[in-house]
């Protein structure tokens, strides 16, 4: 299957790109490395540097015969979509229904998109979120990522487009950055490791999902052969506190200090976990990776780099 990979060079992207090149899929990545890293790139895709609004890519998906486009690029930054709203609604909502047009326009048969879990519902009422919990997003970021789920809808009800939509928790893992709400175990882990400055924003407790970047990255293989136009949680269903996430990380890397703690950020949750259930019914995906192991393969990743 030859498949597009927007975003291949970033930390999630990558690894989803190794994954379908490990399966004997031929692999094509865009990416603008304004996030991305060279580094990052499997040097068996063949990879273009240019930004989701070049005009370019409309010929590109037409001359590479692209059959599934996943879409990876965006901008991830929560406080940075309520510091410049404008600039997150041009990336993350005009760029993907550009990409949702190019595709049904070169003959794309599927569209695999990466979406947001826990900032797109909003506060927990029910826990953990089940994928018919009603979305109210608490940052723009969170309305950004569910509007483009919305219109890969449209676009699969007037034009036939298939998609699958993967609505993440918080992912960390190897080749990860200080980057995103998730970016907290790269921060913690770097620090702890090379003696830097860092904090728990608010009092330690709020709650997160934590999913193990090469689980998720099996998520994306598996959506690629799901018949039906579908939503996924990709998730463990377990909350972990922030305070909890540190204590892990201090014990793998040795660090004995205690955590420094500041004010709250804009635009966090209290609470966010999500129900893999239906993933694992219906996508037959589960993690395999609880957060000891994730982590312990992640503290040796920072080790080593």
């Amino acid at each position: 299957m030859k498949i597009l990979v927007t975003g291949g060079a970033g930390f999630i992207g990558s690894h989803v790109v190794d994954a379908y090149l490990e399966a004997g899929h031929q692999v094509v990545i865009i990416d603008d490395l304004s996030t991305g890293k060279k580094e990052n790139l499997n040097p068996k895709a063949k990879f273009h540097r240019m930004d989701l609004l070049d005009d370019k890519v409309q010929q590109l998906l037409q001359d590479e015969h692209i059959e599934v486009v996943n879409h990876h690029a965006a901008q991830i930054k929560v406080k940075a979509s309520l510091e410049d709203p404008y600039f997150d609604v041009k990336v993350n909502v005009l760029g993907s229904v550009l990409l949702l047009d190019l595709c049904r326009r070169a003959g794309v048969k599927k569209f695999i998109y990466a979406s947001s879990g826990g900032a797109q519902y909003g506060e927990m009422a029910k826990e953990p979120f089940p994928e018919t919990h009603p979305s109210r997003p608490f940052s723009v970021y969170g309305a950004s990522k569910y509007s483009v789920e919305l219109y890969a809808d449209v676009f699969a009800q007037n034009f036939g487009l298939e998609y699958v939509i993967l609505r993440y928790a918080n992912v960390y893992g190897p080749r990860q950055d200080a980057l995103g709400e998730g970016g907290v175990v790269a921060i913690f882990t770097h620090c702890m490791l090379h003696g830097g400055d860092f904090a728990i924003f608010g009092d330690g407790y709020n709650l997160r999902d934590y999913v193990y970047v090469k689980d998720l990255a099996r998520a994306n293989l598996l959506a690629l052969d799901y018949p039906h136009n579908d939503v996924f949680n990709i998730g463990t269903g377990v909350g972990t506190t922030t305070n909890e996430l540190f204590d892990v990380l201090a014990k793998a890397t040795g660090h004995t200090r205690p955590p420094r703690k500041t004010v709250a950020r804009l635009g966090d949750l209290k609470k966010s976990v999500l129900d893999p259930s239906k993933a694992k019914r219906l996508l037959k995906w589960e993690p395999r990776y609880d957060l000891q192991a994730g982590l312990k393969e992640t503290v040796e990743y920072y080790k080593q780099s």
